[in-house]
């Protein structure tokens, strides 16, 4: 691949076994050795924290496989929004190009090899901004890669071009849809609470970054490519993250073959997709779904949100 390979950022904070499960899988992707890694690790948030955003700081200064390592600590408790917005403008901007994750995540051997096809592929797209790597509809109606009006934020890629229509004002955002009556479309059509969640975010109730990135795109008529097979499995379901509570809700089998990239022509929209998780929310996001999934994580002792 004659492009320089995209800088991998990682957002880490008290969870050195989580960190310790992502660095091993991204150290089996071939491509890790001649990719740049940046670790932005958060500060602790109070004394309870403390040992461990103290391993987790000891634990990358001792990662090594990649071409490089630069690491940025936090001297306080910044908060993930924060933090994903100044090291994803940070990066993009230095390097036009940029892999994003979590520390919550594993990835499959062949994710790195994906992402840099793709940002490759559609770096000249406009209508294009976003890559997602994380299936967890488990739909085998899916194509390999799809486009899509959503953004996921489980292993994710974008450029500068795109990152520049980031707005932070969730309050714009959400004016904005509401005036031009998409919130039920942002919704997939009502079946789960995107607006609701910009709505809270506006709110304080929550300080997501993702939704007002989704919010953004998607009010720029700007599309994701999406996997119908997951290069991306989220492990943050086991109660230790800040936002995620138990259940196999968003489960994902990981593909471990390479995943073609190939430029889908027209760049529209691949309706029949949307329809596929149209179905999954209306499947796990309904008011029984929900409280069947309380009642079980009730008796496993799961009292997570």
């Amino acid at each position: 691949m004659r492009q320089a390979l995209a800088p991998i950022l990682l957002f880490v904070y008290n969870r050195p076994q989580h960190v310790q499960q992502l660095v091993t899988s991204l150290l089996a992707n071939a491509e890790a050795a001649q990719s740049t890694l940046y670790v932005y690790a958060d500060g602790a948030k109070d004394e309870r924290d403390q040992a461990a955003v103290e391993e987790v700081r000891g634990l990358i200064h001792n990662i090594r496989g990649f071409a490089s390592v630069s690491i940025v600590e936090r001297e306080e408790n910044w908060g993930l929004a924060r933090n994903v917005i100044d090291g994803v403008s940070t990066v993009v901007k230095k390097h036009g190009r940029v892999i994003v994750l979590e520390d919550d995540l594993v990835v499959a051997p062949y994710f790195l090899r994906f992402m840099n096809e793709a940002l490759e592929t559609y770096k000249d797209e406009p209508k294009v901004g976003h890559i997602q790597a994380c299936d967890y509809t488990q739909d085998p109606t899916l194509p390999d890669t799809f486009l899509i009006k959503w953004t996921g934020s489980w292993g994710w890629a974008t450029w500068e071009r795109a990152w520049q229509l980031f707005n932070p004002d969730g309050a714009t955002l959400l004016r904005e849809l509401e005036t031009r009556k998409l919130t039920k479309t942002f919704d997939f059509n009502g079946k789960y609470g995107y607006t609701r969640m910009l709505r809270r975010q506006v709110e304080g109730l929550n300080n997501s970054w993702a939704i007002r990135w989704n919010a953004s795109l998607f009010l720029h008529d700007v599309l994701s490519l999406n996997v119908g097979k997951a290069l991306v499995q989220n492990n943050g379901f086991d109660g230790t993250g800040t936002n995620c509570g138990g259940g196999g809700l968003y489960a994902s089998n990981l593909w471990l073959k390479p995943l073609k990239v190939k430029k889908i022509e027209p760049i529209t929209e691949n309706k029949e997709a949307r329809k596929v998780y149209e179905r999954y929310y209306a499947r796990t996001n309904s008011f029984w779904a929900k409280a069947v999934r309380r009642i079980k994580r009730t008796l496993k002792g799961d009292f997570g949100r």
